[in-house]
């Protein structure tokens, strides 16, 4: 995926470069040539998702909490600032991990970029928009979030990151970025972070039955990694401020989800339906049409496609 950018970058910093989509970002910034410092504290990050890259030139790992301050060995020209616990399961265990991360690690990522004169872009979530009144969210959607609910801590921690990354531009000039991102799958992802597409594939794969919470009529709209990647590459190339959404604008429901799965693996699974979860959105589908004018970006993989890459990935891992 080098042709993904359109801009060349001399150094970049991925924070939480160890994590599902910080790993596919640090390689695809490889291989178009850019040095690249990745900072992960391995709380939700994992080792093997950057051991092919630990003995590529230009390649640095540093575990740092970046809530703590962090330093690099050189100055970067671009900084993506992607750590925080992000599966409902990782910040439900991580409450106050994932505030900090949000806030005085945002700080921090924030003051690097602006005294190395870095592009920086933040990684926020659709989950900004909480369990939405409006269906598809486009940017100028404020929101419908409980801050005292049990997704609040993850909520709450990216609405602050928008609003220090906003402030920093406006108060010292800081060249930022911020993009949205819409429900992400692919290779390297957990199998047991209890979100959607890692849980019904390794069911699956495994016989289980999937558990599908509520009546699975819930939506949500699945964009493949290698899309993300090129979408918040685009942003960073771009300059544009943001918020933009990055995802994929078709949605379907879990339930229909779970029934792919259990076709594309040709698992005997049956589907199992559970007690929903509190707080769990009822509808997640992003308006891209701010990223297809300003950005030239859509998703290209299909769905089904995506999904078959995706579990090929979880037979070796799992093996099966």
């Amino acid at each position: 995926m080098a042709n993904a950018l359109s801009r060349h970058w001399e150094h970049a910093v991925v924070t939480g470069g160890a994590g599902f989509i910080g790993s596919h970002l640090c390689a695809t910034l490889l291989d178009a040539g850019t040095a690249v410092t990745c900072v992960d504290d391995f709380s939700t990050g994992r080792r093997e998702s950057v051991a092919a890259l630990l003995d590529r030139p230009g390649f640095t790992l540093i575990q740092a909490d970046i809530a703590g301050g962090f330093t690099v060995g050189r100055p970067p020209d671009l900084l993506l600032h992607l750590a925080s616990p992000a599966s409902p399961a990782d910040c439900l265990r991580l409450p106050l991990h994932t505030m900090d991360t949000g806030s005085v690690g945002t700080r921090n990522a924030l003051d690097l970029a602006h005294r190395s004169g870095a592009r920086f872009v933040l990684a926020s979530t659709c989950e900004v928009y909480g369990d939405p009144q409006e269906n598809p969210q486009d940017e100028g959607y404020w929101g419908h979030v409980n801050p005292v609910g049990p997704r609040g801590v993850y909520d709450e921690a990216k609405r602050f990151g928008e609003a220090l990354t906003t402030a920093h531009a406006e108060a010292k000039g800081t060249d930022t970025g911020i993009v949205r991102l819409f429900n992400t799958y692919g290779p390297r992802m957990r199998g047991q972070d209890g979100r959607a597409v890692p849980t019904f594939i390794r069911q699956a794969l495994s016989g289980q039955p999937l558990t599908v919470t509520g009546d699975g009529r819930q939506t949500r709209s699945l964009c493949y990694i290698d899309d993300t990647v090129r979408g918040i590459l685009a942003a960073a190339a771009h300059g544009m401020r943001g918020p933009v959404n990055i995802g994929n604008p078709t949605e379907v429901t879990v339930l229909h989800l779970a029934r792919v799965v259990i076709e594309l693996t040709g698992s005997t699974s049956e589907i199992r339906f559970i007690a929903r979860p509190t707080g769990d959105p009822a509808a997640r589908c992003p308006d891209i049409t701010l990223a297809r004018g300003k950005l030239g970006w859509e998703p290209e993989v299909d769905t089904e496609d995506g999904l078959r890459r995706t579990i090929e990935w979880f037979r070796t891992a799992l093996g099966h």
